[in-house]
């Protein structure tokens, strides 16, 4: 995949959505293909410099207590797609995907998404995400965030009454991406605070099995 294609997608990707992605932090041992179950952890508390990540399908490991706990509620609907399947990869933005993703949404809007690209990528593409994603219109650079990968890039935008947060970074030659967002009236600080314990469950739920 070339790069300006790599940045349209996570471009896109990054723009206020009503999505959002769940899965759960760190557990014992078990199946690969269950879902993970642990409490959850700030982001503060989990180094995610060192974890690498499948470039596939994780939504199967994704835990209802951390898709509960990122929404704040119960979900009323979820989907998941992946590599080569068309689905709505943006609001207003329907392509073939080349990329596994999930999302959730409660019935108050909160949104809570997650997907990892299906190419690999290098360390200098990544860079160019970065700094690309640092120029999405309505958005900032949290400074002082804890690393998502390396390297990484913590976002918070606001737009048409929705306020989002995601991580973004990359993991061995995944780049990785979880997002939360809900409604304007959701303090900034509590948001930060689920999506921080959110985005760990996907690092978890994402990493690689062997």
């Amino acid at each position: 995949m070339s790069v300006p294609r790599v940045l349209a997608l996570a471009l896109g990707a990054t723009a206020l959505t009503v999505a959002v992605g769940v899965v759960v932090v760190g557990a014992p041992a078990q199946d690969d293909d269950a879902p993970t179950t642990a409490p959850s952890v700030p982001l503060t508390d989990f180094d995610t410099t060192g974890l690498t990540a499948e470039r596939g399908t994780f939504c199967d490991r994704v835990s209802e207590e951390a898709v509960r706990e990122a929404l704040g509620a119960e979900p009323a609907d979820e989907t998941s797609y992946g590599n080569g399947e068309r689905t709505d990869l943006t609001a207003g933005v329907r392509d073939v995907a080349h990329e596994y993703g999930c999302t959730w949404s409660a019935e108050d809007g909160t949104v809570a998404r997650a997907w990892v690209f299906a190419p690999p990528v290098t360390a200098e593409t990544a860079a160019t995400l970065v700094a690309a994603a640092r120029k999405t219109k309505g958005c900032r650079a949290i400074p002082d965030a804890p690393a998502y990968g390396v390297p990484s890039l913590a976002l918070q935008c606001e737009r048409d009454g929705t306020r989002q947060q995601s991580y973004r970074g990359l993991f061995g030659d995944a780049w990785l991406t979880c997002e939360l967002s809900a409604p304007a009236a959701v303090a900034a600080a509590a948001l930060q605070e689920r999506t921080d314990r959110w985005c760990v469950a996907v690092a978890s739920a994402a990493e690689r099995r062997s």
